[in-house]
Protein backbone atom coordinates (compact mmCIF):
# COMPACT_ATOMS: atom_id res chain seq x y z
CA UNK A 1 0.00 0.00 0.00
CA UNK A 2 2.52 2.03 1.07
CA UNK A 3 4.17 3.96 -2.45
CA UNK A 4 7.64 3.86 -2.17
CA UNK A 5 8.91 6.71 -4.25
CA UNK A 6 6.60 8.60 -2.56
CA UNK A 7 8.25 7.82 0.71
CA UNK A 8 11.78 8.84 -0.99
CA UNK A 9 10.74 11.81 -2.34
CA UNK A 10 9.83 12.96 1.25
CA UNK A 11 12.34 12.15 2.81
CA UNK A 12 14.51 14.15 0.70
CA UNK A 13 11.53 16.95 1.11
CA UNK A 14 12.44 16.98 4.85
CA UNK A 15 15.80 16.98 4.53
CA UNK A 16 15.85 19.75 2.27
CA UNK A 17 12.79 21.82 3.62
CA UNK A 18 13.09 21.80 7.31
CA UNK A 19 17.05 22.16 7.65
CA UNK A 20 16.64 25.61 7.97
CA UNK A 21 17.56 26.99 11.66
CA UNK A 22 15.12 29.29 13.35
CA UNK A 23 16.16 31.82 14.97
CA UNK A 24 13.25 33.70 16.27
CA UNK A 25 11.79 30.04 17.44
CA UNK A 26 15.09 29.32 19.03
CA UNK A 27 14.70 32.86 21.04
CA UNK A 28 11.05 32.02 22.24
CA UNK A 29 11.36 28.41 22.95
CA UNK A 30 11.21 28.16 27.05
CA UNK A 31 10.52 25.00 29.52
CA UNK A 32 7.37 23.94 31.37
CA UNK A 33 7.33 23.48 34.27
CA UNK A 34 6.76 20.70 36.74
CA UNK A 35 3.24 21.78 37.59
CA UNK A 36 2.58 22.38 33.80
CA UNK A 37 3.44 19.05 32.87
CA UNK A 38 1.59 17.62 35.14
CA UNK A 39 -1.46 19.13 34.55
CA UNK A 40 -1.36 16.92 31.29
CA UNK A 41 -1.43 13.84 33.05
CA UNK A 42 -4.97 12.93 33.15
CA UNK A 43 -5.27 13.77 29.59
CA UNK A 44 -2.93 11.98 28.11
CA UNK A 45 -4.46 8.54 30.32
CA UNK A 46 -8.08 9.74 28.59
CA UNK A 47 -5.96 9.64 25.35
CA UNK A 48 -4.49 6.31 26.30
CA UNK A 49 -8.43 4.96 27.19
CA UNK A 50 -9.65 5.70 24.13
CA UNK A 51 -7.67 2.73 22.34
CA UNK A 52 -9.62 0.49 24.44
CA UNK A 53 -12.72 -1.76 23.33
CA UNK A 54 -16.18 0.61 23.11
CA UNK A 55 -17.69 -1.37 25.98
CA UNK A 56 -14.89 -0.97 28.36
CA UNK A 57 -15.42 2.96 28.13
CA UNK A 58 -18.74 3.15 28.31
CA UNK A 59 -18.73 1.17 31.56
CA UNK A 60 -15.40 2.73 32.20
CA UNK A 61 -13.89 -0.21 33.43
CA UNK A 62 -10.90 -0.51 31.12
CA UNK A 63 -7.91 -0.59 33.89
CA UNK A 64 -5.15 1.57 34.88
CA UNK A 65 -5.84 4.46 32.54
CA UNK A 66 -9.66 4.46 33.65
CA UNK A 67 -8.84 4.14 37.17
CA UNK A 68 -6.43 7.20 36.92
CA UNK A 69 -9.44 9.33 36.29
CA UNK A 70 -12.28 7.62 38.61
CA UNK A 71 -14.92 10.63 38.40
CA UNK A 72 -15.74 10.13 35.07
CA UNK A 73 -19.48 9.93 33.93
CA UNK A 74 -19.42 8.04 30.23
CA UNK A 75 -22.12 9.02 27.88
CA UNK A 76 -21.22 6.83 24.82
CA UNK A 77 -18.85 5.11 23.05
CA UNK A 78 -18.72 3.74 19.63
CA UNK A 79 -16.56 2.68 16.40
CA UNK A 80 -15.20 -0.65 15.16
CA UNK A 81 -11.40 0.09 15.84
CA UNK A 82 -11.00 -0.40 11.88
CA UNK A 83 -13.33 1.54 9.35
CA UNK A 84 -14.33 3.98 12.36
CA UNK A 85 -11.53 4.75 14.79
CA UNK A 86 -12.85 4.29 18.77
CA UNK A 87 -14.26 6.70 20.04
CA UNK A 88 -16.23 7.76 23.51
CA UNK A 89 -17.65 10.94 25.15
CA UNK A 90 -18.18 11.67 28.56
CA UNK A 91 -17.64 14.02 31.56
CA UNK A 92 -14.99 14.95 34.54
CA UNK A 93 -16.23 16.66 37.46
CA UNK A 94 -13.01 17.24 38.57
CA UNK A 95 -11.66 18.94 35.85
CA UNK A 96 -15.62 20.64 35.04
CA UNK A 97 -15.60 19.69 31.34
CA UNK A 98 -17.09 17.03 29.02
CA UNK A 99 -14.08 14.71 27.35
CA UNK A 100 -14.26 13.52 23.68
CA UNK A 101 -11.42 10.85 23.32
CA UNK A 102 -10.33 9.36 19.87
CA UNK A 103 -8.35 6.08 19.23
CA UNK A 104 -5.26 6.37 17.51
CA UNK A 105 -3.17 3.98 15.50
CA UNK A 106 0.74 2.71 15.91
CA UNK A 107 3.29 3.58 13.65
CA UNK A 108 3.11 0.67 11.75
CA UNK A 109 -0.67 1.38 10.20
CA UNK A 110 -0.47 5.30 10.41
CA UNK A 111 2.63 5.71 8.09
CA UNK A 112 0.95 4.37 5.09
CA UNK A 113 -2.00 6.27 5.42
CA UNK A 114 0.35 10.05 5.42
CA UNK A 115 2.03 8.78 2.34
CA UNK A 116 0.16 6.61 0.18
CA UNK A 117 0.54 8.78 -3.43
CA UNK A 118 -3.72 8.59 -3.55
CA UNK A 119 -4.09 11.12 -0.31
CA UNK A 120 -5.04 14.41 -1.36
CA UNK A 121 -5.60 18.12 0.39
CA UNK A 122 -9.57 18.36 0.03
CA UNK A 123 -11.74 21.00 1.50
CA UNK A 124 -13.86 20.12 4.22
CA UNK A 125 -17.64 18.45 4.18
CA UNK A 126 -19.94 22.00 3.81
CA UNK A 127 -22.63 20.12 5.53
CA UNK A 128 -20.21 19.11 8.16
CA UNK A 129 -18.23 22.37 8.39
CA UNK A 130 -20.86 25.11 7.54
CA UNK A 131 -19.92 28.78 6.61
CA UNK A 132 -15.76 27.59 5.99
CA UNK A 133 -13.75 28.83 3.40
CA UNK A 134 -13.25 26.03 0.66
CA UNK A 135 -9.57 27.14 1.13
CA UNK A 136 -9.47 25.57 4.44
CA UNK A 137 -8.09 21.81 3.17
CA UNK A 138 -7.03 18.54 5.33
CA UNK A 139 -5.76 15.38 4.58
CA UNK A 140 -9.09 13.34 2.69
CA UNK A 141 -8.17 10.21 5.03
CA UNK A 142 -8.41 12.05 8.29
CA UNK A 143 -11.16 13.87 6.84
CA UNK A 144 -13.12 10.99 6.06
CA UNK A 145 -12.02 9.47 9.37
CA UNK A 146 -13.94 11.96 11.45
CA UNK A 147 -16.80 12.11 9.28
CA UNK A 148 -18.22 8.84 9.69
CA UNK A 149 -18.59 9.54 13.72
CA UNK A 150 -19.04 13.27 13.63
CA UNK A 151 -22.92 13.11 14.17
CA UNK A 152 -22.67 10.63 17.07
CA UNK A 153 -20.11 12.30 19.01
CA UNK A 154 -22.12 15.64 18.55
CA UNK A 155 -24.90 13.94 19.56
CA UNK A 156 -22.69 12.52 22.69
CA UNK A 157 -21.72 16.06 23.65
CA UNK A 158 -24.84 17.78 23.70
CA UNK A 159 -26.37 15.05 25.82
CA UNK A 160 -23.13 15.34 28.36
CA UNK A 161 -23.51 19.05 27.86
CA UNK A 162 -26.86 19.21 29.01
CA UNK A 163 -26.98 16.47 31.71
CA UNK A 164 -23.99 17.98 33.68
CA UNK A 165 -24.30 21.90 32.96
CA UNK A 166 -21.26 22.08 31.65
CA UNK A 167 -19.99 24.51 29.44
CA UNK A 168 -16.01 23.51 28.27
CA UNK A 169 -15.38 20.32 26.17
CA UNK A 170 -11.43 19.02 26.00
CA UNK A 171 -10.89 17.07 23.10
CA UNK A 172 -8.07 14.32 23.25
CA UNK A 173 -6.17 11.73 20.92
CA UNK A 174 -3.06 10.28 19.78
CA UNK A 175 -1.51 9.54 16.65
CA UNK A 176 -4.73 9.11 14.22
CA UNK A 177 -6.93 9.51 16.57
CA UNK A 178 -4.85 13.33 17.22
CA UNK A 179 -5.93 13.94 13.91
CA UNK A 180 -9.10 13.38 14.34
CA UNK A 181 -9.27 14.86 16.87
CA UNK A 182 -8.24 18.29 15.45
CA UNK A 183 -10.79 18.24 12.62
CA UNK A 184 -13.29 17.89 15.73
CA UNK A 185 -11.96 20.79 17.50
CA UNK A 186 -12.87 22.76 14.16
CA UNK A 187 -16.05 21.12 14.03
CA UNK A 188 -17.78 21.07 17.41
CA UNK A 189 -18.13 24.79 17.66
CA UNK A 190 -19.99 24.92 14.85
CA UNK A 191 -22.63 23.19 16.30
CA UNK A 192 -22.74 23.44 19.76
CA UNK A 193 -23.94 27.02 21.79
CA UNK A 194 -22.26 30.21 21.75
CA UNK A 195 -20.35 30.16 25.07
CA UNK A 196 -18.82 26.85 25.06
CA UNK A 197 -15.48 26.77 25.68
CA UNK A 198 -12.97 23.64 23.81
CA UNK A 199 -9.60 22.92 24.31
CA UNK A 200 -7.67 20.10 22.20
CA UNK A 201 -4.98 18.21 23.33
CA UNK A 202 -3.01 15.66 20.90
CA UNK A 203 -0.20 13.44 21.00
CA UNK A 204 2.21 12.06 18.31
CA UNK A 205 -0.13 13.81 15.81
CA UNK A 206 0.33 14.03 11.97
CA UNK A 207 0.30 17.32 10.00
CA UNK A 208 -3.44 17.17 9.50
CA UNK A 209 -4.06 20.34 7.10
CA UNK A 210 -2.88 22.77 5.16
CA UNK A 211 -1.66 26.50 6.06
CA UNK A 212 -5.24 28.02 5.69
CA UNK A 213 -6.51 24.89 7.73
CA UNK A 214 -3.71 25.48 10.43
CA UNK A 215 -4.35 29.37 10.66
CA UNK A 216 -7.92 28.74 11.00
CA UNK A 217 -7.31 26.49 14.52
CA UNK A 218 -4.87 29.06 15.33
CA UNK A 219 -7.81 31.50 15.52
CA UNK A 220 -10.09 29.25 16.88
CA UNK A 221 -8.81 27.00 19.05
CA UNK A 222 -6.91 26.21 22.28
CA UNK A 223 -4.43 23.46 20.84
CA UNK A 224 -1.35 21.90 22.30
CA UNK A 225 -0.20 18.64 20.34
CA UNK A 226 2.52 17.10 22.16
CA UNK A 227 5.13 15.45 20.36
CA UNK A 228 7.70 13.03 21.72
CA UNK A 229 11.37 12.60 21.38
CA UNK A 230 12.13 11.02 17.74
CA UNK A 231 8.63 10.29 16.96
CA UNK A 232 8.49 10.23 12.90
CA UNK A 233 4.80 10.94 12.93
CA UNK A 234 4.60 14.30 13.16
CA UNK A 235 6.82 15.20 10.42
CA UNK A 236 4.30 13.52 8.00
CA UNK A 237 3.02 14.48 5.41
CA UNK A 238 5.77 16.83 4.40
CA UNK A 239 5.34 20.73 4.32
CA UNK A 240 6.70 20.60 0.32
CA UNK A 241 2.95 18.38 0.18
CA UNK A 242 1.28 21.62 1.51
CA UNK A 243 0.98 20.73 4.97
CA UNK A 244 1.36 22.42 8.06
CA UNK A 245 0.98 21.95 11.73
CA UNK A 246 -1.00 24.76 13.83
CA UNK A 247 1.06 26.63 16.78
CA UNK A 248 0.98 24.98 20.34
CA UNK A 249 3.57 22.19 19.75
CA UNK A 250 5.27 20.70 23.00
CA UNK A 251 8.44 18.62 22.23
CA UNK A 252 9.58 16.50 24.95
CA UNK A 253 13.26 16.05 24.59
CA UNK A 254 15.50 13.37 25.22
CA UNK A 255 16.70 14.56 28.74
CA UNK A 256 12.50 14.29 29.63
CA UNK A 257 12.19 18.38 29.52
CA UNK A 258 8.97 19.65 28.06
CA UNK A 259 9.45 22.77 25.39
CA UNK A 260 7.36 24.78 24.25
CA UNK A 261 7.88 25.36 20.53
CA UNK A 262 5.69 28.35 19.08
CA UNK A 263 4.81 29.02 15.61
CA UNK A 264 3.63 26.38 12.77
CA UNK A 265 6.61 23.86 12.47
CA UNK A 266 9.30 25.55 14.61
CA UNK A 267 12.67 24.40 13.04
CA UNK A 268 14.77 25.00 16.05
CA UNK A 269 17.05 22.16 16.78
CA UNK A 270 14.86 21.61 20.22
CA UNK A 271 11.60 21.35 18.39
CA UNK A 272 10.32 18.27 16.69
CA UNK A 273 11.20 19.60 12.80
CA UNK A 274 14.89 20.58 14.04
CA UNK A 275 15.03 17.50 15.88
CA UNK A 276 13.89 14.72 13.84
CA UNK A 277 14.80 15.90 10.14
CA UNK A 278 14.14 12.89 8.04
CA UNK A 279 11.98 10.13 8.77
CA UNK A 280 14.96 7.78 8.59
CA UNK A 281 16.59 10.20 12.13
CA UNK A 282 13.56 8.92 13.97
CA UNK A 283 12.45 6.21 16.27
CA UNK A 284 9.26 4.73 15.81
CA UNK A 285 9.50 3.09 19.32
CA UNK A 286 8.54 6.78 20.45
CA UNK A 287 5.60 6.95 19.21
CA UNK A 288 4.07 5.46 21.88
CA UNK A 289 5.50 7.13 24.05
CA UNK A 290 8.36 6.22 26.62
CA UNK A 291 8.36 8.20 29.63
CA UNK A 292 5.31 7.32 31.71
CA UNK A 293 3.62 10.50 31.81
CA UNK A 294 3.23 10.29 28.27
CA UNK A 295 2.82 6.56 27.31
CA UNK A 296 0.03 6.14 25.37
CA UNK A 297 -1.20 2.15 25.75
CA UNK A 298 -5.11 0.58 26.69
CA UNK A 299 -3.97 -1.29 29.61
CA UNK A 300 -6.62 -3.58 30.69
Amino acid sequence: MVALGLVVSAVFGFTLVQAAPSLVGRQSISTLTAAQVSAFKPYTRYASTAYCNPANTKAWNCGTNCNANPTFRPVASGGDGDTTQYWYVGYDPTLRTVIVGYQGTDTSKIMPLVTDANFYLTPLSTSLFPGLSSSIEVHDGFGDAQARSAASVLAAVKTAMSNNGATKVTIVGHSLGGAIALITSVYLPLHLPAGTTFRTITYGMPRVGNTAFANYVDAHADLSHINNQDDIVPIVPGRFLGFAHPNGEKHIVNSGAWLNCPGHDNTDSQCTIGYVPNIFAGDTGDHGGKPSVFRILCEI
